[in-house]
């Protein structure tokens, strides 16, 4: 009997925790699985964010459109490559990363604004916020992919 009773409460906990956790674990999956990269990555910087930030962090990856998923995967990546690792090979990693989900573009004053605002328990200088934006963009337009028109000498034309 006390069997059941420890059940039937290991049971009413878990699925509580479940029910609870469920819209901040869908929306860090649906990031990461946009990254392909394991929810550590998502669910570490939260944690440094703090309760309020991350909450806010959440009800941005839980809006709907690619726009809401983009303005997330700027702040990790921010918060990868700003906070955590400034390597050169960190920058070409992540750069990579969000080539590959089709979310790589130039950092705006915008999205530096809403970093800035997530990340405000860490304490970040704007002055250093911007000196970093300036260098990712510049990394960015360096390694961007160039559309290719195709030319009228072009050979495989002729052919």
């Amino acid at each position: 009997m006390i069997w059941l009773m420890l059940l039937t409460l290991v049971v009413v906990f878990i699925v509580g925790f479940r029910v609870l956790t469920s819209d901040s674990r869908r929306a860090v999956k649906r990031l990461s699985e946009r990254l392909a990269i394991t929810p550590v990555a998502v669910e570490s910087m939260m944690d440094q964010m703090g309760k309020v930030a991350s909450s806010e962090f959440l009800a941005l990856l839980a809006r709907p459109g690619e726009t809401a998923l983009a303005h997330g995967a700027q702040t990790l990546l921010i918060w990868q490559l700003f906070i955590i690792d400034v390597s050169d090979s960190n920058l070409v990693t992540w750069h990579r990363i969000l080539q590959r989900a089709r979310l790589a573009s130039p950092l705006s004053d915008a999205q530096i604004r809403l970093a800035f605002s997530l990340l405000r328990e860490m304490e970040p200088e704007m002055d250093e916020m911007k000196a970093f934006q300036q260098r990712y963009n510049a990394f960015y337009a360096e390694h961007a992919p160039q559309p290719r028109l195709a030319a009228a000498n072009d050979g495989d034309l002729l052919h």
